[in-house]
């Protein structure tokens, strides 16, 4: 299954199949990540593979609104769903239909770049990581949610049983359970933190650092364009 055809399906459902999988703990961990960007008023941020908005719309509520946020996803549908979440800022939200791998900005263009349980579904993450470090500003900043590997043994190997049953689950909600088993491939398949951190480094990044929540279920990634 193409990911286009994945995100057509679970568009319209995406928010509550991400509330059902983690226990709602998704909101907790993406404001994890807005605590360590720190956002400052009138900073203007890159929202990729951000069609639901979540990022966007916490982003924009800690600068109360001064602030810039482009939402860029490849897929028509997770756009048009996202844009019921924000209305609230839409005068601050601009919305791009583009791939992670060619977006249609012009160089040194945002002040950080943010990609949300997004960056595995990407068809080539390095390229996807070479457009990310071309659109910053210099001083920009890098930072990426994704699940991840768990430290703990034991606790991986409760949580492999756990994601067998996503797919069922996604049958109930959506009726179809190839898109989510197709989320659940890509989860495992996804570098571990480590590798991951030295990919980023290998793109240009400076100061590559994660940290793990929930012992490595998610990891935050950032780093910095020189």
């Amino acid at each position: 299954m193409e990911t286009k055809q994945v995100f057509d399906k679970v568009a319209n459902k995406y928010d509550l199949m991400n509330d059902i999988m983690s226990f709602g703990t998704h909101r907790y961990w993406k404001e994890c990540l807005i605590d360590w960007l720190q956002p400052k008023p009138g900073m203007s941020i890159v929202d990729v593979a951000g069609g639901t908005g979540d990022i966007s719309k916490r982003f924009l509520k800690r600068v109360k609104g001064i602030g810039k946020a482009n939402i860029c996803d490849p897929n028509v549908n997770m756009l048009e769903n996202g844009s019921k979440n924000i209305h609230i800022y839409e005068n601050c939200i601009s919305r791009t239909c583009a791939p992670a791998e060619n977006l249609p900005f012009n160089n040194k263009t945002f002040d950080a770049y943010i990609v949300s349980f997004g960056i595995r579904n990407f068809n080539d993450i390095n390229k996807g990581l070479e457009e990310a470090l071309r659109v910053l500003k210099p001083g920009g900043r890098f930072m990426c949610l994704e699940f991840s590997k768990l430290e703990n043994s034991n606790l991986a190997k409760i949580y492999e049983k756990y994601s067998q049953m996503i797919p069922k689950v996604g049958k109930l909600v959506v009726g179809d359970e190839e898109p989510y088993q197709y989320l659940v491939d890509t989860i495992e398949k996804f570098p571990s933190q480590q590798e991951f951190k030295e990919i980023i480094k290998n793109n240009g990044f400076i100061d590559v650092e994660y940290r793990n929540i929930f012992n490595g279920v998610v990891a935050i990634h950032s780093a910095w364009k020189k």
